[in-house]
């Protein structure tokens, strides 16, 4: 998952190289960058992914709810 992180993370900074100068080394290295990432990803990762950003918006959701509720209170 680190291995995962860092390349994403390479690949920001190709992409953002890419906004800066349109140059087609950049291209070809944004897109070598974003190939190699893409069957190093597994169905593992992708599925825990997104259990973990559900359960964090949900959490999100509920505290931000609880909040508002306590902040309305507290005021009254």
């Amino acid at each position: 998952m680190q291995r995962l992180l860092v390349e994403f993370y390479q690949l920001q900074v190709s992409l953002l190289q890419l906004m800066i100068a349109n140059n087609p080394t950049l291209v070809g290295t944004a897109g070598g960058t974003f190939l190699s990432i893409v069957p190093n990803i597994q169905s593992e990762d992708i599925t825990r992914t997104i259990i973990l950003a559900s359960v964090g918006a949900i959490v999100s959701f509920t505290i931000s709810l609880l909040l508002k509720s306590l902040n309305k209170k507290r005021k009254k």
